[in-house]
């Protein structure tokens, strides 16, 4: 069904489900939080970014998450990235893919946010026991 004929509990269960796929149960947990707190909030978040946004099938999961680790990555949105290195590493970017994204970027957008990102992968890495030489 394309997203414009898709009710508005469709949508976010669709997003849900891409949600679950992307970094699993414990997602689903971090938006039963912001939900929680403000609800429509949680709804927008879940339904237009990942309902209509990541659900879409023109780029895979993949893709997505190399766009949006680039994207935080250059406005320095640190806060965001270690959900993302999460999902990047669930839908298949490999530790050295993530790595060279940060270094690219560190051409682009700057060395001080390329080293703040740095540092969360690392701690994202750390906590997944995934070392690269």
């Amino acid at each position: 069904m394309s997203h414009d004929k898709m009710t508005n509990a469709e949508r976010y269960q669709q997003g849900i489900d891409t949600l679950i796929k992307m970094v699993g149960e414990e997602g689903a947990k971090t938006i039963a939080d912001i939900r929680s707190f403000f609800p429509d909030f949680g709804h927008t978040l879940v339904a237009f970014g990942f309902g209509d946004l990541y659900s879409r099938p023109v780029l895979d999961l993949k893709q997505r998450e190399m766009i949006t680790l680039t994207s935080l990555i250059t406005q320095g949105a640190t806060e965001q990235l270690p959900f993302h290195v999460h999902a990047a590493l669930n839908v298949g970017m490999t530790p050295e893919e993530i790595l060279e994204i940060v270094l690219h970027c560190g051409g682009y957008a700057g060395f001080p946010k390329a080293c703040g990102a740095l540092n969360v992968v690392k701690e994202v890495f750390q906590q997944r026991e995934i070392t690269v030489s």
